[in-house]
């Protein structure tokens, strides 16, 4: 058996600040704080980012698990997210109407719902939305029968 966990999620995005209109006033995360990374971080190598770029990490939480999405920003402009889409989080929300129509206010890109079926026939509703920074959120609700 494996002793693997999954910690969290991250997205690189040029504005924490912007990001978290979306990622807490929309999507209802909890902000957990915000630091600047060490001029030796990790995430330099790992994300192929030039050392002279300043970066700050931010941590997400929901209200039932700790720390599940960070945010990298890495300030200005970032290159276009290559197509086909390479990574999502799916988050699963009752709100989807709310999520969706705070989006849309932020000017952000809502892909139309589709119907959801499970592996085992549940049915529900699913949302494609990208941030301002084009990652991909996928939002969905299965009400319990």
């Amino acid at each position: 058996m494996s002793d693997t966990r999954f910690q969290r999620a991250n997205f690189v995005v040029s504005s924490i600040d912007q990001a978290l209109t979306f990622y807490v006033d929309v999507l209802g995360l909890r902000l957990d704080f915000i630091k600047d990374s060490p001029g030796d971080s990790y995430s330099y190598p790992v994300f192929e980012i030039p050392r002279d770029r300043p970066l700050r990490f931010a941590v997400l939480s929901t209200e039932s698990q700790l720390r599940v999405l960070a945010l990298t920003e890495i300030p200005g402009a970032l290159e276009p997210v290559p197509m086909p889409r390479r990574t999502a989080i799916v988050l699963e929300t009752p709100n989807v109407d709310a999520v969706v129509e705070g989006a849309r206010e932020l000017g952000l890109k809502v892909y139309d719902e589709e119907r959801l079926v499970t592996h085992d026939g549940r049915v529900g509703r699913e949302v494609g939305i990208t941030d301002h920074d084009d990652n991909l959120v996928v939002i969905y609700y299965i009400p319990q029968a």
